[in-house]
């Protein structure tokens, strides 16, 4: 794929076979009209998923901005200022080739503009509008306070009229009138279910939910792949109606394989149960829970699709098994002295990963204090890891002498340091155990307040 900008105009060519160029581009022309202007991002809809495919940064004067491309299939697409985990600042559109698109995107909404636009994306902007009361209240979260109270009355308001609002509006394209209600299904259920599962000031007993979230089943929308996989944020839409219907089956959050096999439960279709061990295993951080995951769930990983996601996700985890060599690691203590993983060997090392502005990580330093106490005399050294940024040292510092903190303190200086990097510290506080011969043995570990995480460093010690 080539991107060329021109005079705020993305152009996209899709580089592939002939019969692609037999087809005419999508023309999408445009102004942002936003207090702030940002680059407007072109998305295509990839497995219930939106992947970015072009950007066109907007002028500077009058905000215009611009796509010319090669559609790879017809259907939904996005175009926004957002980003593709979230429809936030998101808007979907509906393209086929030769489509002709003008549009002026808003702080919260869009608007047409012009008498070239598909008959399509008249009737999508037209069914926008109508549920944008619900949008506002339910994707707009951080710009729109909204608790149930005002928002159950407005959605069931809405969805009671919802059937009678394609009269007249047929486009004369079959397929695209054929996908019409289910799209509006669709997006009923993201509101319904964004707004339950994001921060508000409150929050319903599923006693209160409107009668709508009655009618909002997981396994009818998981009946056909295809169906989600040409939705954006489908698979985000999908769990949070799982997260919906445990609750009001009072099946309870235990976490593990347990809680996945909850969730599998609500999926008739095994391409998507594939889908949701993907999902679990992208956020293990260790090769043993990825191996007792494939064990129980591997079979349901089945197309060429799934099996690539499963070796990106493996591939790196393989390298932190227990019993490998540890990063080789390399950082100044609290007075500037040099502390390697290899100066450590013949002692049991843990590692705290943290940060001086981390809440969770403050509130595990006196438990950290008792397990220190608890070690003392044994072959054990503790390393307090700081990821704060280099102009962060000397709050560093301060904080090590007002909080008399022990262990060894060393300064990694940012979360982008190489053993952050390597060990997949993407969330802290982290805890990690390494054996007397510098070998893995949890790149996970329990935390000091789990009275386990001292049951594994006995079990190491005795070895």
């Amino acid at each position: 794929m080539i991107i060329k900008k021109l005079f705020g105009v993305a152009l996209i060519l899709c580089m592939g076979t002939s019969s692609l160029f037999a087809q005419l581009p999508v023309e999408v022309t445009g102004q942002v009209k936003k207090k702030r202007v940002t680059p407007v991002k072109l998305f295509k809809v990839v497995e219930g998923k939106v992947v970015e495919i072009g950007n066109s940064t907007p002028d500077e004067k009058a905000g215009k901005f611009g796509f010319l491309f090669y559609p790879d299939y017809e259907g939904l697409y996005v175009i926004g200022t957002g980003n593709p985990g979230s429809p936030n600042d998101n808007y979907k559109f509906y393209f086929k080739s030769g489509d002709k698109l003008s549009v002026s995107i808003l702080d919260s909404s869009y608007v047409l503009n012009g008498k070239l636009n598909s008959k399509e994306n008249v009737v999508l902007t037209q069914w926008h509008d109508f549920v944008n009361p619900l949008e506002q209240k339910a994707v707009n979260f951080m710009k729109v306070q909204s608790t149930f109270v005002d928002f159950f009355p407005v959605l069931e308001e809405i969805s009671g009229k919802t059937k009678g609002f394609l009269t007249g509006k047929a486009t004369g394209n079959a397929k695209f009138d054929k996908n019409m209600p289910q799209y509006m299904a669709w997006d009923m259920a993201a509101y319904a279910s964004n707004f339950l599962n994001t921060p508000r000031s409150a929050h319903p007993s599923v006693e209160e939910y409107s009668p709508f979230y009655g009618t909002l089943k997981a396994q009818d929308f998981a009946k056909n792949t295809a169906a989600v996989y040409s939705q954006p944020w489908g698979n985000r839409t999908l769990n949070g109606l799982i997260s919906i219907n445990r609750r009001q089956q009072n099946i309870k959050f235990t976490g593990g394989l347990e809680n996945l096999k909850s969730d599998l439960d609500f999926l008739p279709n095994d391409t998507l149960k594939g889908d949701a061990v993907l999902e679990t295993a992208a956020r293990y951080k260790n090769f043993v829970d990825y191996k007792a995951l494939i064990d129980s769930y591997g079979k349901y990983i089945l197309t060429a699709s799934q099996k690539k996601r499963n070796v990106d996700i493996v591939t790196p985890l393989a390298l932190l098994k227990p019993g490998d060599d540890a990063l080789a690691f390399s950082f100044p203590d609290k007075g500037g002295k040099t502390v390697t993983m290899a100066s450590l060997k013949g002692k049991v090392v843990l590692v705290d990963v943290w940060a001086t502005w981390c809440g969770p990580c403050k509130a595990e330093i006196p438990h950290l204090k008792k397990l220190e106490e608890a070690m003392k005399g044994k072959d054990v050294e503790i390393i307090s890891l700081s990821t704060d940024d280099p102009k962060d040292k000397e709050k560093w510092l301060k904080m090590i002498k007002d909080e008399s903190l022990g262990g060894t303190q060393l300064f990694a200086g940012g979360p982008g340091n190489d053993f952050s990097q390597y060990y997949k510290v993407n969330t802290i506080p982290r805890f990690l155990v390494f054996d007397k011969a510098g070998k893995i043995v949890s790149v996970d570990s329990p935390r000091p307040s789990d009275p386990k995480l001292k049951e594994l460093l006995e079990k190491t010690l005795a070895k």
